[in-house]
């Protein structure tokens, strides 16, 4: 067996991280307490292997903490750490169902020829997809505006995993009016895959992995200290 060890401030290094962040995952159970040496924390080869899962799950797959812990700390059986993903994979897919929406319509704004956004023919279509002004069926905003005084707002139940609400984007030519100037063949604009929609965050900048809900405050432990 491979008794090689590093200490704590290697093991961060290794993956971008800061001493505190590798602390901080301890307390919050994504990470079991590794060997020790006197004071000094040692990571052996099993210890590095998963704290690059922690990484992978916390920072590339943006899991909440809690979620995450049920993946990586080792402890959880198969059947429930699986079901877990899947349910943040169901909320990655529907944030990317969003941005999509959000580029489609932004592009469109780019490409219309109407030199003042509240002329433009689509967005008629744009505010009764998109916001809450849908829930009144009225072509006269000021008469639909006296309606949604008296008619609460309501968010939308969440569609299900088999239902993409918004595809295609209300600014498709062939179900609302062309806009001033609309080319008969738009110029595409290069489409992000997804792994790019869901932007890292750099690790010089990351003290700790994004946290959902807010975690709770720990005590801040200066980077240098090798405990």
């Amino acid at each position: 067996m491979d008794e090689r060890a590093v200490t704590i401030g290697e093991a961060a290094a290794l993956y971008g991280l800061t001493p505190s962040t590798l602390r901080w995952w301890e307390g919050q159970g994504l990470l079991d307490p590794p060997a020790r040496a006197g004071n000094k924390r040692l990571y052996r080869d099993a210890d590095l292997r998963r704290i690059g899962l922690i990484h992978l799950c916390c920072v590339t797959g943006m899991m909440p903490l809690d979620e995450a812990a049920a993946v990586t700390s080792g402890d959880t059986d198969r059947r429930t750490w699986r079901g877990t993903i899947v349910r943040h994979i169901a909320r990655l897919e529907q944030l990317i169902e969003q941005t999509d929406a959000a580029r489609n319509f932004l592009s469109h704004l780019l490409r219309c020829a109407a030199d003042d956004m509240a002329a433009c023919p689509v967005l008629d279509g744009e505010l009764t997809a998109r916001t809450p002004r849908g829930r009144v069926h009225d072509t006269d905003l000021v008469h639909a505006a006296a309606v949604a005084r008296a008619r609460p707002h309501r968010p939308p139940a969440t569609p299900r995993r088999d239902e993409k609400p918004g595809t295609g984007g209300t600014c498709d030519e062939k179900a609302h009016p062309r806009c001033p100037g609309w080319p008969d063949r738009r110029a595409a604009l290069p489409r992000p895959s997804p792994r790019l929609l869901l932007t890292r965050v750099p690790a010089t900048r990351l003290p700790h992995p994004p946290p959902h809900p807010p975690p709770r405050l720990s005590d801040a432990v200066p980077s240098g200290d090798q405990r």
